[in-house]
């Protein structure tokens, strides 16, 4: 995108006179171009980290927006916004009712259960809530809680008509590399345009006490060490983040769980 890479380039000569770069993209529902170019481009990568990805939710008309039936089954531009989301500004809370606005909150937290959600009113929001709190890295997964990846009864009695909803999984053992990278490789290929955000938390056999992390935005991961390595007292839970298009959880959990290393009889 080098309608992206001329700017920060030539902002970066002067990087010590500001603190951060709001790129405010109306619009573009999809980030992964903006994503892919600050990550991978290394002029652009010296310089710039994502902090975060923000969602401004209109809170009196979002409903109408999210509701939008696209041809062929295609997700709507509402809907992709808030998976992608690390942050979601809910504005104009003061224009709708406290019932009508908790179950908006209800609605966009099955979308995307991992994004924080901030109420605001005139998009007056605390900066100190969105700028500077490294939300988009791989170990922001560290700090999810664990409740997170666990359903209540009255979830599971609950059936799920979103079209893009968010899943956790999460279980205890060692991973067998070779196993889980085919089982990534083979969603990435067949449905990588349906996977907004994916992050990991990874046990791998045979590699000691680290602590392995992922984060991806639709095929593009990014894979690495996290910044601890496993206590020695710590139980190997691996966790495991989807928002996305018509996503299965008993499914994704079979699938991971196949992946687990099995000691040789």
């Amino acid at each position: 995108r080098g309608d992206l890479i001329r700017p920060l380039g030539q902002l970066s000569s002067q990087r010590r006179k500001f603190d951060a770069i709001l790129l405010e993209t109306t619009g573009l529902a999809d980030p992964a171009p903006i994503v892919y170019t600050i990550q991978t481009n290394p002029k652009i990568s010296e310089h710039y980290r994502i902090d975060s990805i923000v969602t401004l939710a209109d809170c009196k008309h979002i409903t109408q927006h999210l509701d939008e039936v696209k041809p062929d089954g295609a997700v709507n531009e509402a809907l992709q916004q808030v998976a992608f989301a690390d942050k979601i500004l809910l504005n104009k809370i003061d224009l709708v009712s406290k019932e009508d606005k908790d179950k908006l909150k209800t609605r966009l937290t099955t979308i995307n259960k991992f994004a924080t959600i901030i109420e605001t009113e005139k998009s007056r929001a605390p900066l100190d809530r969105i700028l500077g709190l490294n939300s988009f890295n791989m170990d922001s997964i560290l700090q999810y809680d664990p409740n997170f990846f666990t359903e209540d009864e009255s979830e599971k009695k609950v059936h799920n008509l979103e079209l893009v909803q968010s899943v956790g999984v999460q279980f205890t053992g060692n991973l067998h590399a070779q196993w889980f990278n085919m089982f990534m490789m083979d969603l990435l290929k067949e449905r990588a345009a349906d996977l907004y955000r994916t992050k990991g938390l990874l046990s791998f056999h045979g590699q000691g006490d680290t602590k392995f992390v992922f984060q991806g935005v639709h095929e593009q991961i990014n894979f690495g060490p996290a910044k601890e390595p496993w206590a020695a007292d710590e139980t190997r839970i691996n966790k495991f983040v989807f928002i996305g298009k018509n996503l299965d959880k008993k499914e994704l959990t079979k699938s991971l769980m196949e992946c687990l290393y099995k000691e040789e009889a």
